[in-house]
């Protein structure tokens, strides 16, 4: 049997590599790429294939769920595995409906680990044990009847927030996304006219609500 091909991403080296020590120490496991943020999880997908990628959600320049929404657009076959410190049942409903194949706790035993890096291995889906089946089932339903709020940000607007949000500048957003300042500074706008949000506070308060960035514990 082949051993199942993993990219980690975390930005955090010591977890990242506490995590990876952990991985490692299961024969059925390959660890092919440690990364530290969106854009190289990404990066190394395309270039490696893996069978799954473990993806921390408030790394920098971009998070795991906008990571994860451009590896399943164009690999819709690699699995995604969160890995994340957020337990509020609003963020995990979040992880649910947005395509990811399931998600673990950073406080899980390594042998809880083990399991979901494997179940989803097997082509299912892994929810650690704070949403039962049936509160999972109910809330696709709401999605699939048009009963959850639609995010009314674009890729774009919410790449942009998540680096307001993390304290950048517009002139290193700019920089960072190949765009001019004023292209920054109207998305910006239309971000807050979206939202009805008027100041940076209030925006960084959305962007953790939203999981596009995560309070480390």
């Amino acid at each position: 049997m082949s051993k199942i091909k993993i990219i980690l991403a975390e930005d955090y080296a010591i977890v990242r590599r506490g995590i990876a020590s952990l991985l490692k120490l299961n024969p059925d496991f390959e660890i092919i790429a440690e990364v530290e943020n969106g854009r190289e999880a990404i990066q190394k997908v395309e270039a490696l294939q893996p069978d799954i990628v473990l993806m921390d959600i408030g790394m920098p320049v971009l998070n795991g769920l906008e990571a994860t929404a451009h590896i399943k657009k164009k690999f819709p076959h690699i699995k995604v595995l969160i890995v994340t410190v957020q337990e509020s049942e609003e963020f995990i409903l979040q992880i649910i409906v947005s395509g990811e194949n399931g998600y673990v706790f950073k406080n899980s035993s390594p042998e809880a680990l083990a399991h979901a890096v494997t179940i989803v291995a097997q082509t299912e889906k892994f929810f650690s044990p704070s949403l039962s089946p049936a509160e999972v089932q109910e809330y696709l339903k709401r999605v699939q009847d048009g009963n959850i709020a639609v995010d009314p940000l674009t890729p774009r607007e919410k790449e942009i927030l998540q680096l307001i949000a993390e304290g950048h500048s517009h002139f290193n957003i700019a920089g960072l996304l190949h765009l001019s300042v004023r292209t920054v500074d109207t998305h910006r706008n239309n971000i807050m006219q979206k939202l009805d949000i008027h100041d940076t506070a209030t925006l960084v308060h959305y962007a953790v609500k939203r999981g596009l960035i995560e309070i480390k514990r």
